[in-house]
């Protein structure tokens, strides 16, 4: 395992649940990834559910909150964005990973939408496997399993 930090970033568009971000802030925390939330949210920051589902893990996350995509973008400067859709023919496990990855994810229970797909900032469209007939993972759930692989083929770099 490496001793340098984990360099990956997940970016919310619009979330609309609140425990899924709440424990979106926990994994953020436990993995070192930052977190990027796109405004709208569908709560406050300081909403109960949010709270709640990040426990005490609130301080040690990287959380910020863009106003816009396009903010986002300003400051993120990615080279590659990773958008996460049902609607992609390439699964996530078929990328090499770099640090500075971005991985996007839209809110629920829609997805992300055509515009923010066809964003010239998306390098390519990913899916996570499941079942036929079946809509979608838990937002929380998808960021985990994503995310979780990013850090294994960075030879879960920081970690004990």
């Amino acid at each position: 395992m490496s001793d340098a930090p984990f360099d990956c970033r997940i970016v919310y568009y619009q979330p609309c649940i609140p425990p899924n971000t709440g424990n979106a802030i926990r994994i953020a925390a436990n993995t070192g990834a930052q977190l990027h939330l796109i405004e709208p949210l569908g709560f406050t920051m300081t909403d109960q559910q949010v709270r709640r589902a990040g426990l005490d893990y609130h301080e040690m996350a990287h959380v910020t909150v863009h106003p816009d995509l396009d903010t986002a973008w300003d400051v993120l400067q990615p080279e590659r964005v990773f958008a996460f859709t049902a609607h992609a023919t390439t699964f996530y496990t078929d990328v090499e990973y770099r640090p500075g990855d971005v991985l996007l994810f839209g809110p629920e229970p829609t997805g992300l939408p055509d515009e923010v797909l066809d964003d010239p900032h998306v390098t390519e469209q990913l899916r996570i496997p499941m079942l036929p007939d079946r809509r979608s993972m838990n937002l929380a759930n998808a960021t985990s399993v994503a995310l979780y692989e990013a850090w294994r083929q960075q030879g879960f770099a920081g970690a004990v």
